[in-house]
């Protein structure tokens, strides 16, 4: 660590401005018993601690501040570039702006789709206009059998109605012939008295009483067969549309079960969402593609910008293409130069107030070696111990 270098002095770097209000330090030495050995040695080792710490410190200090410090020559040798280079330099400085503000919009615009949405249509991109078209057609068949099952639903109402009106029909038939047979028995008691009892002559009577009723009977009975094979027939259409409405059916449901998968595969609602999904993949797929493209540009003007940054003696050229806008606008560089300054006016101030306690620290034990003489070889020899230790 050198700490015999400090019992001599060091030249310090001279940096005037900056004023900070500092610690002093300060040592109690009154109460210490330096012809104790071990309060004497454990004083000393404090003193170099102090040193060894300062001196950590202002490694730490120097190289921050020389870093500082080159970057305000590069300015400077940036700004006394010829009007020629001056010129070519910020042409390539304005292209990198350019570019660097070309990306920032990008990531500053609002993204089209999730990352985790661009991923997974990214995976099915070579099938999923197909899927699209699968789903499309499914949904269209979903709609014709739909309807077909509705107007079959409809016609088996319908017959089902029909069935009805004809069990009345046939129950009206057979209430109508009863009416009938016992009106041609009541007919032929009221004739048969008149003609018995009374003596009249009923034969008419009878020949008409039991025409009428073989007429009427005839009919009802001609219109309960009609009505009985038309149920035949019914039940026979009903029968055939039960069947063809299974058969639909069937279909409905593997056509449900085939959009439902097809609805999982893809992670969508319905194949209009699906198809929009995919159009604003392919946009965002082109926004991808023209950032990369700008990624590039970016790079190669950057290298560009290295390439002629580099002819100049320069401490650190390649920092300066991050900062290509301070090449272009004085006013930025301005800021940046004043920026710096008072980072090394800081850097400064604490690199002199390490220095000082270094020193401090150095002339105290410098005065103890002094006050006492006769400890001189004990301390030097504590001094190399403690520098091989540390």
């Amino acid at each position: 660590m050198g700490f015999l270098k400090w019992l001599f002095g060091k030249k310090k770097i001279e940096e005037p401005e900056y004023v900070e209000e500092e610690q002093t330090l300060v040592y109690e030495r009154d109460n210490i018993d330096f012809h104790d050995e071990v309060e004497r040695g454990r004083y000393l080792v404090n003193c170099m601690e102090q040193i060894g710490e300062a001196e950590k410190e202002l490694d730490l200090l120097r190289g921050e501040y020389n870093l500082v410090t080159s970057y305000l020559t590069d300015m400077e040798e940036i700004e006394a570039l010829p009007s020629e280079e001056a010129s070519q330099l910020k042409t390539a400085a304005r292209r990198i702006v350019t570019l660097e503000e070309d990306v920032q919009a990008f990531f500053e615009k609002k993204s089209r789709m999730s990352d985790s949405d661009y991923r997974r249509i990214q995976g099915q991109e070579e099938e999923i206009e197909e899927g699209i078209a699968k789903i499309k057609e499914a949904e269209k068949y979903r709609k014709l059998v739909q309807q077909d099952l509705n107007r079959l639903d409809g016609e088996r109402g319908a017959y089902q109605y029909r069935k009805t009106e004809l069990n009345t029909i046939m129950a009206n038939m057979k209430g109508m012939a009863t009416i009938w047979f016992t009106a041609l028995l009541a007919c032929m008691i009221m004739l048969a008295v008149l003609q018995f009892g009374f003596g009249l002559d009923t034969a008419i009577g009878f020949f008409l009483s039991v025409g009428v009723a073989a007429v009427a009977i005839t009919v009802l009975y001609v219109k309960y067969m009609d009505a009985q094979n038309e149920m035949t027939r019914v039940e026979k259409a009903s029968n055939k549309l039960i069947l063809l409405q299974n058969k639909v059916k069937i279909r409905y449901v593997n056509n449900v079960q085939l959009l439902d998968y097809l609805y999982m595969k893809y992670q969508v609602e319905n194949g209009t969402k699906l198809e929009k999904l995919w159009e604003i993949y392919k946009q965002e797929k082109e926004d991808r593609r023209q950032f990369a493209q700008l990624e590039v540009k970016l790079e190669q003007c950057q290298e560009q910008m290295l390439k002629i940054l580099r002819r100049y003696q320069l401490k650190d050229p390649d920092r300066w293409i991050h900062q290509a806008a301070a090449i272009i606008d004085n006013r930025e560089m301005i800021e940046i130069r004043h920026g710096l300054i008072v980072r090394r006016q800081s850097l400064r101030s604490q690199i002199d107030y390490n220095q000082k306690v270094a020193e401090t620290a150095s002339s105290e034990v410098r005065e103890i070696a002094t006050l006492y003489p006769q400890y001189q070889d004990e301390i030097a020899d504590l001094i190399e111990r403690y520098e091989r230790n540390n």
